[in-house]
Parts: structure tokens; C-alpha cells; sequence
């Protein structure tokens, strides 16, 4: 009687632990945590807090209130790279926003009144806007390459922000406008909880409306997204505008914060951070799909490294080598070709290769003239 036929048995589904370490997200939090454990072990107190006045104070809430500015900037940045865009006048654009602020509270008549904090706020904000209509028609109506559009208002902004300040340093004192920067609501730093509630309502619109998926689609192949009817141009103006708000209300905090107003400190490099929070996250330059939450543990991940090298009283000299080694290696284990070298060498080390067939023992001398002396068997020729 016949065998069965044996049917071929389906290839397993991948593992869990696969699934985990094949997310964009893994990586990046598996540093944050290693990073938060070093430091719990090398710095006496560094996960402590305490709660003083209603107020939780200590080293992790300091993280997530220096960490706010660059986490709001990245946030509008994941957008503006969706779209294969970059903005490189960020890092103006937050000096500009403080400079307005602080020399309209220091030059009111009642520099310590709210109206004055809430009209100084409202003016930083629209100036911000403004600045970001510029950047999105340079890009989405004049189609100027996003790096030499933004680089003009980079190189030009922070000049017109010591202009504004008259290359002062302007210090104000309004309790209004320090709350923004160094007040408390609900025990939490007042910016930690405006970054939140950001973040919280870009991640509802994006990820629970159409928006999200056009500017997907508009980073992935605008072309085709335009003549699939989808507002381009309009999309790409919106980013912009968006991350000049982002980096406007994050000037106000770092101004806040300091109570002043330093147009040739503030924001410096932060356009930097920002893009490497973007990159640590998951969401590549090259646009199409990103990573709201990614994009939240890279701007961490930056802090933490900052606060590690303060607080461990190590040089500021060496912050920026620090941050690269750590960026580096993130970035590499985020790569998809160094993951599938780490896997093949992996299963290479689990699985012993097959022993190769036993050679042919070689032909002595005798046998190999023998062979030769042999004559040629003969050939026969069938009859036509």
C-alpha cells in the first residue's frame, strides 16, 4: 500500500521575544532603562524623591522638567521629518519667542501684572507662527530643499533675537510668567504637564484621524499623494507651522525657567537634540511612518545622559562625547542590517555546521600507470 503523502508542516510564527526586539521602540527604552539602572547604582539617591509642599522634587523629576523644551521641539520635528522635511530654525525660533516675552514684561507699565504675562505669551506665540508660515512656503509653495529654507531663518533669527533684546540680557520678574517654567500643578512642574497634554493631543489626532496616515503618505511618495487628491503642500505647511508653535512654547519655558531672556544662549543646538531624539526613536530622515512615543524616550534618553554627566561630576567637556558613544550604539542596534548580522551569528553559535564527506583516498602511482597503459575500448559504429 502506498505511503501517504506527507504534508509540508507551516513555518512556526515568530517568537514573542522577536516580535519585541524587531520594534522600532524596544532598543531606545532598553537604553533608558539601562541608563536609569546605571545611574540608580552609581549615583547614591539618583531615583529618590520626595514630596515637599504638595511638590515632588528630585533627580527624575528633574529629567522630565529639563527634558520638556527638547521633547517639544522633537515632537514637531517627528512631524516635519514624516514629510521628509527637516527645520534647522528651531533653535532660533525658541530664541526669538523668549526674547518678545521677556523685553515686553520688562518694558510694560506694570511688569509684574498677569495681563502683561498672558499678552507677552500670546505675541511670543504668534511670532512663532509667523516664523513658521515662512519656513512652509519656502518649502511647500517655492519648493526650496527644507535644510537651505530653514538654514536662512537659523543664521538670521537669532540675530534678529539680539536685535530684539538690543544684545542685552533682559530679566523680568513676573510671578505669572515664572509659573510657566518653574511652577507646579498637581505636584508635577507646570511644563512637564503642558508637554504632556501636547503630546497627549497630537497622538488623538494623528493616530485616531486621516491626518496621521496623509502625512505618512505625503513623506513616503508626495507625488503619488498629490495625484491621489491629497493636499500636499498644505499638509508640509502645517508640520512647519506646527514645530515653530512647538519651539515657540518651548523658548517661553526655557526663558520662564531663568526668568530671563538670553538671545545668544538660548536654544543654542537644541535643533540638533531635537533631530537625534527623532533618529533614537524610530523615525527615519528619510520620512514615511514615525514614532510619537519613540521620539518621547529619545528626547529622555538625551536628558539622562546630560543629568548622568552633571551629576556624576564628570567635565562638561566630555557631555557631547558621552551622548555620541550612547547614540551610536542605539542607532546601531536599531539598524536592520546590524540586527540581522547579531541574528545570523547568533544561530550560527546554536546550531553546529554538518561534517563534511570523508575525501577519496588518493590513487597511487601503480594504479594511476596501469590506467594509462589500458588501451581505448573500442568504439562501434551501427549500420545506416
Amino acid at each position: 500500500m502506498p505511503d501517504a503523502p506527507t504534508v509540508a508542516a507551516a513555518p512556526a510564527a515568530p517568537s514573542a521575544l522577536r516580535r519585541m526586539t524587531g520594534s522600532s521602540l524596544f532598543w531606545p527604552v532598553v537604553a533608558l532603562v539601562a541608563l536609569l539602572l546605571v545611574d540608580s547604582l552609581a549615583i547614591p539617591g539618583f531615583l529618590a524623591m520626595r514630596v515637599q509642599d504638595g511638590h515632588l522634587y528630585g533627580i527624575l523629576i528633574d529629567i522630565l522638567k529639563n527634558g520638556t523644551p527638547t521633547a517639544l521641539i522633537a515632537l514637531g520635528m517627528t512631524l516635519v521629518i514624516a514629510t521628509r522635511g527637516i527645520d534647522l530654525s528651531v533653535g532660533a525660533t525658541v530664541a526669538i519667542a523668549g526674547s518678545v516675552a521677556c523685553t515686553w514684561i520688562a518694558g510694560a507699565d506694570d511688569p509684574t501684572s498677569s495681563s502683561t504675562a498672558v499678552v507677552a505669551i500670546v505675541a511670543a506665540l504668534a511670532l512663532s507662527l509667523v516664523l513658521g508660515m515662512w519656513n512652509g512656503m519656502l518649502v511647500a509653495l517655492f519648493g526650496i530643499q527644507p535644510i537651505i529654507a530653514t538654514l536662512v531663518l537659523m543664521t538670521a533669527g537669532r540675530g534678529l533675537a539680539m536685535l530684539i533684546t538690543d544684545g542685552q540680557i533682559i530679566t523680568v520678574a513676573n510671578p505669572l510668567f515664572a509659573q510657566l517654567g518653574g511652577g507646579f500643578l498637581l505636584g508635577l512642574p507646570v511644563s512637564v504637564v503642558l508637554a504632556a497634554v501636547v503630546f497627549v493631543g497630537v497622538a488623538l489626532v494623528t493616530r485616531r484621524t486621516a491626518l496621521g496616515m496623509l502625512v505618512e503618505s505625503v513623506g513616503v511618495n508626495p507625488v503619488a499623494s498629490r495625484l491621489a487628491g491629497v493636499r500636499s503642500r498644505g499638509i508640509v505647511w502645517t508640520v512647519y507651522v506646527f514645530v515653530a508653535l512647538c519651539a515657540g512654547l518651548a523658548g517661553l519655558m526655557i526663558s520662564s525657567n531663568v526668568t530671563a531672556a538670553d538671545a545668544n544662549n538660548a536654544g543654542l543646538w537644541i535643533e540638533l537634540d531635537a533631530i537625534l531624539a527623532v533618529v533614537i526613536g524610530g523615525t527615519l530622515l528619510t520620512g514615511g511612518r514615525y514614532s510619537i512615543s519613540g521620539t518621547l524616550v529619545g528626547a529622555l534618553i538625551l536628558q539622562t545622559l546630560t543629568t548622568t554627566v552633571y551629576t556624576a561630576g564628570i567635565r562638561p567637556e566630555v557631555t557631547l562625547v558621552f551622548k555620541a558613544v550612547v547614540i551610536i550604539a542605539v542607532c546601531l542596534l536599531q539598524s536592520p542590517k546590524v540586527r540581522t548580522l547579531l541574528r545570523r551569528r547568533r544561530t550560527g553559535a546554536r546550531t553546529a555546521p554538518p561534517s563534511a564527506p570523508a575525501a577519496p583516498p588518493p590513487a597511487s602511482r601503480t594504479d594511476v600507470s596501469r590506467q594509462a597503459a589500458q588501451p581505448p575500448a573500442p568504439t562501434t559504429v551501427s549500420p545506416r
